[in-house]
Formats: structure tokens, C-alpha cells, sequence
């Protein structure tokens, strides 16, 4: 339909959708290679589509698909506020306010609305929840380029984007591809904490700080080291990008930490029950994954304090229910200790 295109940027624009762009349904064969290498060397992590096939071809979520629209919302907010609690575990900014999939679904929602009072259509949206790859998509429709940190870059809201997709059965143009501007800068490869970035443009997600905080998996103990004082996600390769400065910020009040101001108190996470934290938590994205695997990062960031003053509360650790908390507080106490006996010699 003619305008089509131009109609849905309007509506995405008063719907205070900051991005929106538009691919085709062909099958992301570029990609397949690399998902294959990543499968054979165990790097592929256990969030991911175990088919590969669905993982780059459209068609295979929806038979029908010929068009995909992406849009991106941004939530890079500018807040410095910390509360008054000392022992505090850092949050990535992914997850300062309100879920994000409850956002983003809702702006898909009203978009589809406002798209078929234009014309009918068929259509199937997912927000982190689909099989395919959503950074792929989203640089196919004009969204951004690929960071060296494999983050989705905007050039004009920088790479702190959330993405969601609707596959639809409309004829869309195609929107311009972004072109790369990362240039010879490396920074953020050099400011990954883990060496996740082993080379520009390429990720091993186990070796990731976001990934960590979020697997199940026992966590090596050269990584739990690296993850410092974050409890979810990390958000280092992005803060040291320039293509974060001087760009335009985020208006969703949402994202705002109003609960957290981005920021768990460890020992609440260390005592609070399951109950008490969903009914508290529970609309934070990082509370997805559960207490007890922020309970976990929550001791890592304990060990790597390294303060004699924390001890106690370790302690009190070594006769919980779950084995896993017992040897990460085992852990924490020793890393401690270490670092008391190094000061002494």
C-alpha cells in the first residue's frame, strides 16, 4: 500500500517510539556460519534458540512473513542518586526501572493498533522472546550498525536500545542500512573486564558480565573475581563507547530507578524471602532470573569487597538450605581472607 511506510514512522513518532525501521523476511545467512562456530566451541549460552534455522529465518516463526518492522527505545537515563545503604550491588541500566518487555510490549501493541486502522494484516511481535536475532534484524532495518561491543549503535541515541520486532504480512520498503563508525577505536574491547571481547565484532557470551549474572551454570572463579560489585547485567563496554556522548537521552519516565536508584542492598537479598522479593521486585527486569541467582552475585560482590566487616554475614551463609549459596560463601570467606593475609606480608 502506498504510504504505508511512511504512516507507521508517523504513528511510531506519536506514540513516542524513538526508532523505527523496516527489513525484508530472507533468512540471515550471514550469521549462520558464526552460530555454527559458536555451537561447535560451547559458546553458545542456554537463553539462546537451541535451531539455528529459526534463529535466521523468518519464516520459519511465520510462514507467511514478507516484511518486519523493528523499533528501538532508548533508555539511557541520566541518573546519579544513591541510596543512603552501604552494601549495595550495582544494576546495569537494562534493568533501573520497569521491565522493559512490559514497555516495549505495550508500544508494539499500540502500533499494531494504529496500523490496522490503515489496513489489515497478520502479524506475530516478540520482545527478547523470539527466536531469531533481534541485533541482526535490527541493523538489517537502518536501527543502528554493530558496535566493535556487538551492541546495536544509533547515531543518534547511542547504543542503550531496546529492541522489539512485529513480522507482518504487509509489503514494506526496506529501510537504508547504517553504515559502521566505529573506526579504529577499541576502547571498548580494552575496558572489557573479562576479556568477553576477544576481537572487534565478536563476543564470547560466556566470558560475559551480563551473561554471568544471569546463568545458572557454576561461574569460574578467575570470572567472579571480574564481576566486581555488579549483582545484574554490566553495562562497561557501552559507558566507555563515545558514541554514547553528547547524544539524546531517554524520556520514558519508566526506565527511571525510582525503587532501586540502580542499586540492590545485599543484605536485604541475603535475608529476604522469595515471596517478599517478587511482590517488591517483581516488575524489575532483572528479577526475571529469580532471588536466588541475585542472592549468588550478591555474595560475589561480598568477596570481592574483600572487607573483614562482612565476614559475619558469609558465615551465616555456610548453613543455607541450597549448596550452591554454601560454596559461594565459602568462597567469598576465603577470597577475604587472602586479601588479609597479602596485606600482612
Amino acid at each position: 500500500m502506498e504510504g504505508l511506510n511512511q504512516y507507521i514512522l508517523e504513528k511510531s513518532k506519536e506514540l513516542n517510539i524513538d526508532i523505527c525501521g523496516f527489513t525484508d523476511s530472507l533468512p540471515l545467512y550471514t550469521l549462520g556460519d558464526y552460530l555454527v562456530y559458536r555451537e561447535k566451541n560451547n559458546i553458545k549460552t542456554e537463553f539462546e534458540e537451541k535451531d539455528i534455522n529459526k534463529r535466521i529465518d523468518p519464516r520459519l516463526t511465520m510462514t507467511n512473513c514478507k516484511s518486519i518492522i523493528v523499533i528501538g527505545l532508548s533508555y539511557n537515563i541520566d541518573y546519579n542518586e544513591k541510596p543512603e545503604y552501604l552494601l549495595r550491588g550495582k544494576l546495569s541500566k537494562s534493568s533501573w526501572g520497569i521491565d522493559y518487555h512490559l514497555v516495549l510490549k505495550k508500544k508494539i501493541e499500540e502500533l499494531i493498533k494504529e496500523i490496522k486502522k490503515k489496513v489489515d494484516f497478520e502479524y506475530k511481535y516478540f520482545v527478547d522472546t523470539g527466536p531469531l536475532i533481534d541485533r541482526e534484524l535490527a541493523r538489517k532495518a537502518g536501527i543502528g550498525y554493530y558496535g566493535k561491543n556487538c551492541s546495536i549503535i544509533n547515531k543518534e541515541y547511542g547504543s542503550f536500545i531496546f529492541l522489539g520486532y512485529i513480522l507482518t504480512d504487509l509489503d514494506l520498503e526496506v529501510s537504508k542500512e547504517a553504515e559502521a563508525e566505529c573506526g579504529d577505536c577499541n576502547l571498548c574491547i580494552s575496558a572489557c573486564p573479562t576479556g568477553a571481547l576477544e576481537k572487534p565484532y565478536r563476543l564470547n557470551p560466556k566470558k560475559c558480565i551480563s551473561y554471568l549474572t544471569q546463568t545458572k551454570d557454576n561461574i569460574p572463579i578467575a570470572l567472579r573475581e571480574k564481576m566486581g560489585m555488579k549483582i545484574y547485567g554490566c553495562d562497561t563496554c557501552q559507558l566507555v563507547c563515545p558514541k554514547n556522548k553528547g547524544i539524546k537521552k531517554s524520556n520514558y519516565e519508566e526506565f527511571i530507578p525510582v525503587l532501586t536508584k540502580g542499586y540492590m542492598n545485599i543484605e536485604e537479598l541475603l535475608t529476604i524471602s522469595n515471596r517478599e522479593f517478587k511482590r517488591k521486585y517483581g516488575t524489575m527486569a532483572g528479577s526475571w532470573r529469580g532471588k536466588s541467582i541475585l542472592k549468588r552475585n550478591a555474595i560475589i560482590v561480598l568477596g570481592n569487597m574483600k572487607r573483614t566487616e562482612n565476614i559475619q554475614l558469609l558465615v551465616n551463609l555456610l548453613k543455607d538450605e541450597s549448596p550452591e549459596i554454601r560454596e559461594y560463601s565459602e568462597w567469598a570467606i576465603v577470597n577475604i581472607f587472602l586479601t588479609i593475609r597479602k596485606k600482612r606480608m
